[in-house]
């Protein structure tokens, strides 16, 4: 799979450009901390939480990519500053709220309970990044006509303000497990060398999406 096809796949799932995608697909590092605070507990954590997005079936899930390894080295080098603060504090904002929700932390909820809490924050986090959207445009629109005033070396670019917390963990959960070797080779059909190409190749109903 392409890796901007990817994104935009990903956009359409979340609802929202991908957090750091534009700094993924180049491969720069951004000016964010090189330090961003992740320990030993929130990489076991964020594993769990992808592994509740997608979960083992008859192929392996999230946390068989090492997800929680690859969120953490994509907060560090494709997030800014901002956007790190929102992740890593929303670590610990993701917990509260669970405990407020089962009466105990996401590591010692059930399968199910982890699901149903993850299903509401998908709610949350919607009406959060629309009222983002809402706050940020007539920022976005004053930048714009102080940047048309300006020689195109002086315009100044428009940062949003972070996505909800749970959005950055579901895309970069999506990101990470499809870009990884075993959900490109074990969850995706893979060829590792190029092939023809054939548009009237037969399809089955449940046939794996080919990755790149």
């Amino acid at each position: 799979m392409d890796r901007r096809e990817l994104l935009k796949m990903i956009a359409l799932l979340t609802g929202g450009a991908v957090v750091g995608g534009e700094v993924f697909l180049t491969g720069c590092k951004t000016a964010g901390k090189a330090d961003a605070g992740f320990t030993t507990a929130n990489i076991a954590l964020l594993d769990e939480i992808g592994e509740t997005i997608i979960p083992a079936t008859a192929t392996p899930g999230a946390k068989a990519a090492k997800i929680g390894e690859f969120m953490k080295v994509m907060v560090t080098d494709c997030y800014t500053e901002k956007q790190q603060t929102a992740f890593t504090n929303g670590i610990a904002a993701l917990e509260e709220a669970c405990k407020k929700v089962n009466g105990k932390s996401f590591m010692d909820c059930t399968p199910q309970q982890r699901h149903d809490f993850l299903v509401s924050l998908e709610k949350e986090a919607k009406d959060f990044n629309t009222k983002r959207d809402e706050a940020d445009k007539p920022k976005s629109e004053a930048l714009e006509k102080e940047n048309e005033k300006l020689a195109w070396k002086d315009q100044k670019e428009f940062e949003a303000s972070p996505s909800h917390y749970y959005t950055m963990m579901k895309q970069l959960t999506l990101m990470g497990f499809f870009t990884s070797k075993t959900g490109m080779t074990e969850t995706l059909r893979h060829i590792p060398v190029p092939g023809k190409y054939d548009g009237a190749l037969p399809y089955a109903k449940g046939d794996k999406a080919w990755a790149e």
